[in-house]
């Protein structure tokens, strides 16, 4: 566990979503598979790799000006398209194309997130903070029952993490100082950049985000304000 740092008690807690609070990999692999229960094998895990792969150099198109404002919906499709005939699944339909796009509303949680945010929010308020749009995360809350306050989004601030348009845009929306919100993360990047614009950060383990064979290093960094296991184990360095 950390050591507390000389900082306010955070009145907010930010989540990041894909990777964090859902496992995104085991998921897509899933519905890509479904897709074809009798025709030729899908490598599913595979092909979520590169379906995520796609996403940042997608964000990057908008961030620099070749496309305009882009919901995350909108640039998985474009991504989505892009990588079909590799997998060899250009004969999908329309249909198969527009509902396997959506699998990323339908993404479950990790095992200990249900508990662990019911837990949090007794003691702070708690929202998302993703890339993805209001729809989808809002889809995907209702799925699975996740607790959320409020839902924010790259969509609400018009700009992709790590801007610091989004960071701060929690702060804005709260009335808060940064330091009295903090990010909940997976990914020491999306942290960093939180803690640049004053946030304070909690990383949080998620070895198998990327599959069980593409294991991630999940060794503290002493920068973060916590460094937790779980969201449960966070729950208990926060006294929830």
């Amino acid at each position: 566990m950390n050591t507390p740092h000389p900082l306010p008690r955070p009145q907010v807690l930010a989540f990041d979503i894909f990777g964090t609070v859902v496992d995104w990999h085991t998921g897509i692999a899933r519905e890509v598979q479904a897709l074809r229960p009798e025709g030729p094998e899908v490598n599913g895990g595979e092909f979520a790799l590169a379906w995520r792969a796609g996403y940042r150099p997608a964000m990057a198109r908008v961030m620099s000006g070749e496309l305009g404002w882009t919901l995350i919906d909108d640039l998985h499709r474009l991504i989505l398209d892009g990588i079909l005939p590799q997998f060899g699944l250009s004969d999908l339909t329309e249909a198969q194309k527009q509902h396997l796009n959506k699998a990323w509303h339908r993404l479950d949680p990790w095992p200990d997130v249900l508990a662990g945010l019911s837990r949090l929010k007794t003691r702070y308020t708690i929202c998302t903070l993703s890339n993805g749009n209001i729809g989808l995360l809002t889809n995907m809350a209702k799925r699975a029952g996740l607790p959320w306050d409020c839902i924010l989004s790259a969509e609400v601030f018009k700009a992709y993490k790590p801007d610091p348009a989004t960071y701060l845009g929690v702060a804005r929306v709260f009335d808060l100082a940064p330091a009295e919100v903090m990010l909940v993360a997976a990914h020491q990047d999306d942290l960093a950049a939180a803690r640049a614009c004053g946030l304070q950060t909690a990383y949080i383990e998620r070895p198998t985000e990327m599959g069980a064979v593409h294991p991630k290093d999940v060794s503290p960094d002493p920068a973060n304000t916590w460094h937790a296991t779980d969201l449960l184990a966070l729950a208990d360095q926060l006294g929830c």
